[in-house]
């Protein structure tokens, strides 16, 4: 088969025309090693491997477009392109992405830590989480998150507290309480830290908040009570929403 022409399609991939009007779309990678500008015809089975050394520069080409979007990991990379190529080609990928510098395991955690301090209200828990969850080592992990002190953590867990207090504008302080635990939980800080820092103030209902429950209870209630039962029913229903200190 004889070589006609090289026409450049984007960046670094080529198409190459054959006397019998095949094309083959080829790396300027494999173009290089193989000589193929030099050489001016080439043999069917010749060509068919050079196709199949192609689908490397392929993947490479695809991961590093895939990894110029963000930072990413091994295992992101993986789902990416599993269903398309091999675990064994990927794997190939990957190493040559590694000794270009193109992944980094100990830069991404870093990064990725760094960010969800600086942007997102989450604890060492959830960040320690989603990091094995992206496939990382969890000794690794562990030791990257201890860098943060204490006090960072203290000052998220006050903030998003003081917040939640000021906003809040039906939940009795027992109820706001438990929700402020539980979010912050679920946010993956840890619960020593937050009954720590909760110790540490009083959250003051105002009576207008109570007043609101009251009227929205009774409202329902004496459709259906009224005199002691009314009374009884309005006790039992403010007590187990944490209006307890409210009612005489």
């Amino acid at each position: 088969m004889k070589i006609l022409s090289y026409k450049k399609i984007k960046n670094n991939l080529y198409e190459i025309t054959f006397d019998n009007l095949e094309k083959v779309k080829l790396y300027d990678e494999i173009i290089l090693k193989e000589n193929l500008l030099i050489k001016k015809e080439i043999e069917q089975t010749y060509l068919n491997e050079i196709i199949k050394q192609n689908s490397f520069y392929e993947l490479y080409h695809d991961t590093i477009k895939f990894l110029k979007m963000k930072m990413r990991s091994e295992k992101e990379i993986y789902q990416k392109f599993n269903k398309k190529y091999s675990n064994k080609e990927i794997a190939k990928v990957i190493l040559r992405l590694k000794q270009d510098g193109y992944l980094n395991d100990k830069e991404y955690i870093t990064a990725y830590i760094n960010d969800s301090v600086n942007l997102k209200l989450v604890g060492p828990d959830k960040i320690k989480k989603d990091l094995f969850t992206l496939g990382f080592d969890i000794e690794e992990v562990s030791n990257a998150v201890k860098v943060i002190t204490e006090d960072v953590w203290y000052e998220k867990i006050k903030k998003y507290t003081d917040k939640m207090i000021k906003n809040n504008k039906k939940l009795s302080a027992n109820a706001l309480r438990q929700k402020i635990i539980n979010d912050l939980i679920v946010k993956g800080f840890s619960r020593e830290n937050i009954n720590n820092y909760l110790n540490t103030i009083n959250i003051v209902i105002n009576n207008e908040i109570y007043r609101k429950e009251y009227d929205k209870l009774y409202t329902k209630l004496n459709k259906k009570y009224d005199g002691d039962r009314l009374k009884y029913e309005l006790n039992i229903r403010l007590k187990a929403k944490g209006f307890g200190d409210f009612i005489d």
